[in-house]
């Protein structure tokens, strides 16, 4: 197989070109242009070594349809219980800078660099990303951030400091998905939580046709209240 070096032009090699583990292409920056057109084509950037972004497309792909969500007795006990407040759009920066900071097992350091970061605050800014955050009392204590086109939510990372706090944030994004009439929840790669909330493997093909459904849809650009 063959990796491609993207050009400056925001363009993408076709998804079924990838290598086995999801890798579309390499290089290319950060812009909201070609990250847009990255969530559009199915394929989201994972990390950045000094010099270069890497971009992938998993096959198979995680993803959460809404009315597939399951919801244990005791997050909602915890949900009822209101022990915590859920806000969107309010603490973004935040949000993304403490999904950066968690320490992840297996792993040194994290993909979230301060290009993504900011790349990532951009997006913010025009309307196309968004944060969940959880909080205690004052204190923000879990959340997540990711990307909404069409009908589609592109969760990239979440965060917790205290218990339970990011299932609480994941189920208020569950149901504004609802709300809003969002076809999916892209989770991109298989954990055991997710697949425990609901969430399946599509294969890749299953799921560019989902996205293809999903983007005819108009995009909720904007702060979510």
């Amino acid at each position: 197989m063959t990796v491609y070096l993207l050009p400056e032009e925001p363009i993408f090699p076709p998804v079924d070109e990838a290598e086995p583990d999801g890798l579309v292409a390499i290089g290319g920056d950060l812009s909201p242009d070609r990250l847009l057109q990255a969530y559009v084509h199915g394929i989201f950037p994972w990390f950045r070594d000094e010099e270069d972004v890497y971009w992938y497309s998993p096959d198979p792909r995680m993803v959460l349809f809404p009315e597939q969500f399951r919801i244990s007795d005791s997050l909602n006990r915890i949900i009822t219980g209101k022990r915590f407040k859920v806000k969107f759009d309010t603490k973004f920066e935040q949000v993304i800078r403490s999904c950066a900071a968690v320490p992840r097992p297996g792993q040194d350091g994290t993909w979230i660099s301060p290009d993504f970061i900011n790349a990532y605050i951009a997006l913010h800014k025009l309307g196309f990303a968004h944060s969940v955050e959880v909080f205690s009392g004052e204190e923000l204590v879990g959340g997540l951030y990711g990307i909404s086109l069409g009908a589609a939510f592109f969760g990239e990372s979440m965060f917790y400091s205290m218990n339970n706090a990011s299932k609480v944030g994941f189920h208020a994004l569950v149901e504004r998905c609802r709300e809003y009439g969002f076809r999916f929840i892209d989770c991109q790669t298989e954990t055991s939580h997710l697949l425990r909330l609901g969430a399946t493997l599509l294969e890749r093909k299953d799921y560019i046709l989902q996205l293809e459904e999903a983007l005819t849809k108009e995009t909720i650009r904007g702060i979510w209240r």
